[in-house]
């Protein structure tokens, strides 16, 4: 619940009450929807945005929501080297996948073992946010001066039969928490999704932290859980299992990689592509927060224009 602050007097009383009451002070908290947890020390997986002579590296984990939900931000966990000053994290984008075969070639190309319940090949466009275009915003606080993993994946990402590289070893450096905002919030039906981050960190690298599969506790078990996958854009569209595929082993271990992401789920939206989606999303929003005002500012957009530009987006078929 947020905290008010007034006079203690009748009239500023009297006025908080009838604001509240109107609806136009009904914004809710958003609230965790996706947790997987805390880092498990076993692995750090690149997750890289291009650069001179550095390859785009692409770390994706799965999610589900059980109903239309906006998403408002997210946060990620990850290692770069030690000493590094956080202000070195010079950019973040976030983009969002359906489950192959969706958006994708089918059948696929044959360069990598599976691809049964990966990322598809190209991202939700209307979904893919970037600190450069200001669509999102992002806080780095450092978490542990010296953590350690086990292995890594950095280079070592190849097409079939040369893809089990068995990891590039263990890696020490600083763990940082980065907490995104979308002030662009995305607006998703339904569904199991892929959460792709990717961070630019000047003279250095971001290590994606792995987090326990299955999750355990402050993590929120996921139904159908998925492994973590990565592509570089020497494999892309493919994508290989970080575990299964790359790290190997007689029982390969698999691994889920540390993000959260709060937003509010919508009790009553309509279905894309159905010809009353538009208005009984509007509907639906005015009357869960109060006004849609109130749900424009609960839900993080800029204006109430900008809601209802990005539902009507979102029912489009």
């Amino acid at each position: 619940m947020r905290n008010y602050s007034y006079q203690k007097s009748f009239g500023a009383l009297f006025v908080f009450a009838a604001t509240f009451l109107s609806g136009t002070a009904a914004a809710q908290d958003t609230q965790v929807i996706v947790n997987t947890g805390n880092p498990d020390g076993k692995l750090g997986a690149l997750t890289r945005r291009p650069s001179a002579n550095k390859l785009e590296t692409e770390t994706a984990d799965d999610f589900v929501l059980k109903q239309t939900t906006v998403l408002t931000g997210a946060s990620i966990t990850g290692l770069i080297s030690p000493a590094t000053p956080l202000a070195n994290i010079a950019n973040v984008e976030v983009e969002l996948y359906h489950v192959f075969p969706e958006d994708s070639i089918d059948p696929p190309s044959g360069n990598v073992p599976s691809r049964v319940n990966s990322p598809s090949d190209v991202e939700i466009d209307s979904a893919t946010r970037d600190a450069s275009l200001r669509t999102l915003r992002f806080t780095p606080s450092l978490l542990n001066a010296n953590f350690s993993v086990l292995n890594t994946v950095v280079n070592g990402i190849q097409k079939k039969p040369l893809n089990t590289t068995h990891g590039e070893g263990p890696a020490t450096g600083e763990e940082v928490e980065i907490t995104i905002t979308f002030t662009s919030p995305i607006v998703l039906s339904a569904g199991h999704y892929f959460f792709r981050p990717e961070v630019l960190v000047n003279g250095g690298d971001f290590l994606y932290l792995s987090a326990p599969r299955p999750i355990v506790a402050p993590g929120v078990p996921i139904a159908g859980d998925l492994q973590a996958w990565i592509r570089n854009s020497s494999l892309s569209p493919d994508w290989l299992r970080i575990g299964t595929d790359i790290i190997g082993g007689d029982t390969p271990t698999t691994f889920n990689m540390t993000f959260s992401l709060t937003g509010d789920a919508l009790q009553a939206a309509g279905t894309p592509g159905q010809a009353n989606c538009n208005g009984q999303s509007i509907s639906a929003l005015a009357e869960q927060f109060g006004s849609l005002s109130a749900a424009a500012s609960a839900l993080g957009f800029a204006s109430v224009k900008a809601l209802q530009d990005s539902f009507q987006a979102f029912c489009e078929p």
